[in-house]
């Protein structure tokens, strides 16, 4: 009986070992990828832990984990977007044009730009849920789709392939402060997507780990199959989870359209790859069903780290695609160590 007590008290400080609960956490990979990248590039690079250089790097990290955070709550869920790039241009553009042809308050076109952004959101939700068909052919025909229409619609409306500048309209300054405003810390200045990024981060942690819709996105993303038969709501969670990355792209657009005070349309093509090397090399799973907002997090900041540390060691940046894609297969690889670290100690 002694060895019996023993050894339930042994399993007992197994399942509530720090290690075995640290060997869980989807995003430690990613943690510590970039704490390898931090001291080589402080090492290699001079003047990359000042306090300038670093506000660069954040603000290079916010402009991808802004997107990488409902992109990495949507993989969870099981399902990917390829609109999401174009998608931010998009926003841009219906709050740019409609401000301007409408000679309205920018706000005006700021709103009218979430409500057209966050319908497109739902409409991929909807027709995958609704047809069945897969995640990347529905939101590959949205992206050619909105590609097409970014560059038609501008050179219909303004004769040429970017808008006409709104600094001069009503609205702007006040807009410009919640969008792209700098703050002032100690002398250096950080963008406020960097708050932006922060705020969801914690919205989307708080949500996975708090919320019965977090249960419900790890379940669809595990098995929508068997999810629906114990009562979740899956064409609900999917939709929602769509237009939680129209969210994103919608905050991300206003960014970028009050930033430089109009918008190229041929701009965000190829940066919906980014989000989900991000979220991929945060921990999430291609799968679905694991993963973190936190690690999408750590994900952009490797990623910021990695294209600003270049240019701080002077390096020919051509090479930052080699280094992001040795980053995504040495995180895959170490995600699929640490899960099966994990599951040895169960």
């Amino acid at each position: 009986m002694s060895a019996t007590l023993e050894r339930t008290s042994d399993e007992r400080i197994l399942q509530t070992s720090p290690l075995r609960r640290l060997l869980t956490r989807p995003e430690l990979g990613s943690v510590v990828g970039a704490i390898a990248v931090l001291v080589f590039f402080s090492l290699a690079a001079d003047g990359f832990l000042r306090a300038s250089s670093l506000s660069t790097v954040l603000y290079a990290s916010s402009a991808i984990g802004i997107m990488a955070v409902p992109v990495a709550l949507l993989m969870i869920g099981g399902e990917f977007d390829l609109s999401a790039g174009v998608l931010v241009t998009s926003s841009a553009l219906v709050s740019s044009m409609f401000s301007y042809q409408m000679t309205a308050d920018v706000w005006v076109g700021v709103g009218v730009s979430l409500l057209v952004t966050l319908a497109i959101g739902a409409l991929n939700g909807y027709v995958l849920t609704r047809t069945g068909l897969p995640s990347f052919i529905v939101t590959l025909g949205t992206f050619l789709m909105l590609t097409g229409a970014n560059l038609g619609l501008t050179k219909l409306i303004d004769g040429t392939v970017s808008t006409k500048t709104i600094a001069d309209m009503e609205g702007f300054p006040a807009a410009h402060a919640v969008f792209a405003s700098t703050l002032t810390v100690g002398g250096v200045g950080f963008k406020v997507t960097i708050l932006w990024w922060l705020g969801l981060v914690a919205l989307a942690t708080w949500i996975l780990l708090r919320t019965r819709t977090g249960n419900w996105i790890f379940a669809v993303g595990g098995n929508k199959d068997a999810a629906r038969a114990v009562g979740v709501p899956v064409t609900r969670t999917k939709i929602g989870l769509y237009m939680g990355v129209a969210l994103g792209a919608w905050i991300s657009g206003q960014h970028l359209l009050i930033s430089f005070d109009a918008v190229q349309s041929g701009e965000g093509v190829g940066n919906e790859l980014i989000y989900i090397i991000a979220a991929v090399i945060g921990g999430c799973l291609i799968t679905g069903g694991y993963g973190s907002a936190i690690g999408s997090a750590v994900g952009a900041l490797l990623f910021g780290m990695t294209s600003k540390g270049i240019v701080f060691a002077e390096w020919n940046p051509d090479w930052f695609k080699f280094f992001l894609g040795a980053m995504l297969l040495l995180a895959t690889l170490l995600n699929a160590w640490v899960r099966k670290r994990a599951e040895a100690t169960k």
